[in-house]
């Protein structure tokens, strides 16, 4: 599989990212055992670069495939903490979590937020930055749907990695468009930023496209950043794998792709119309014309990313 050096970090990582918000309890809810043995099947087959996050709560099947591999890959995590404490008890749970002394690349993990996060946020990116002097981390970074917030990380001189939200429809970027957000990459990698991209098939929307949807991601990535795609199945590693090993892969003949369709929902019957949901979505896919009115997803607009099923208090929102 083809590797890329991820900007000026001395990471050389692979084309293919393991996604691992899918398979965790904000969506498909494997087992740790299953979600350790999926990816560990990505790991025998070259991929050598997982993202994750505190959110995704996927730290202990990561550390299982780890140690059933004796595989040591690139691993990426992001926390949503805004301050320094908060972030260096984020920084030590997923070091101890994974089992590892270092965490490769280290992101704000900042979805919705605009090009303020830096300043609204400010002890956090300290926090980050300073645990990179104390060789806890090798790599700094953001991780957003943010138009201007790739804009401004491509001009900050501490920022290593940028992971932007893009694919073929725009689906899921903020404050901007597709047509900005290409720039807006390609300026983040002529300033020797490292760079890989998420939601590549629009959080699975895309997935009926698949072959299109990922040869448009490739086509903005330049060579330059690798793709991460979420799995949780054996059956979608082997297929991505097919895929990004294959010198032509429009021409290679792929396993039968099996399209799972998820969308998630309001549970009436439990919500307490808080309205967390509403405030968190990162994509403002959920909405209410009122304070005692029951928030409704659009599905429209819906990233499948389960992030309002791990914020709500009720556990209201389920994936069906």
């Amino acid at each position: 599989m083809k590797k890329i050096m991820l900007g000026k970090t001395g990471l050389e990582v692979s084309e293919l990212c393991f996604g691992a918000l899918p398979m965790g309890p904000l969506q498909k809810k494997l087992s740790v055992e299953d979600g350790a043995a999926v990816i560990a099947r990505a790991l025998q087959g070259g991929v050598n670069f997982i993202d994750t996050a505190q959110l995704y709560q996927t730290y202990e099947p990561i550390k299982r495939a780890l140690e059933q591999t004796a595989a040591r890959p690139v691993i990426a995590s992001k926390s949503t903490a805004s301050t320094y404490e908060d972030m260096r008890r984020a920084v030590d749970e997923a070091r101890e979590a994974m089992g590892l002394a270092v965490v490769d690349i280290f992101h704000l993990h900042a979805a919705r937020a605009d090009e303020t996060v830096f300043e609204q946020r400010r002890g956090a990116w300290e926090c980050l930055r300073d645990c990179k002097a104390e060789g806890l981390i090798r790599a700094v970074g953001v991780s957003t749907h943010s138009v201007p917030v790739v804009k401004k990380a491509a001009a900050m001189e501490d920022v290593d990695v940028v992971f932007p939200i893009i694919n073929m429809k725009g689906t899921g970027i903020l404050q901007g468009t597709l047509a900005e957000m290409e720039p807006a990459i390609h300026a983040c990698q002529e300033q020797g930023k490292g760079v890989y991209l998420m939601k590549v098939l629009g959080g699975g929307c895309l997935v009926e496209d698949y072959h299109q949807a990922v040869s448009y991601a490739r086509r903005v990535a330049r060579g330059r950043a690798p793709l991460a795609m979420g799995m949780v199945s054996q059956d979608e590693v082997d297929y991505n794998l097919a895929y990004f090993q294959a010198e032509e892969p429009e021409k290679v003949s792929l396993p039968p792709l099996q399209v799972e369709r998820k969308w998630f929902q309001v549970v009436e019957v439990l919500c307490q119309q808080c309205g967390t949901c509403v405030d968190f979505c990162p994509n403002g896919a959920i909405s209410r014309e009122n304070a005692d009115q029951t928030p409704v997803i659009n599905h429209d607009l819906c990233l499948r990313c389960g992030y309002c099923v791990g914020e709500c208090p009720q556990f209201a929102i389920r994936m069906v």
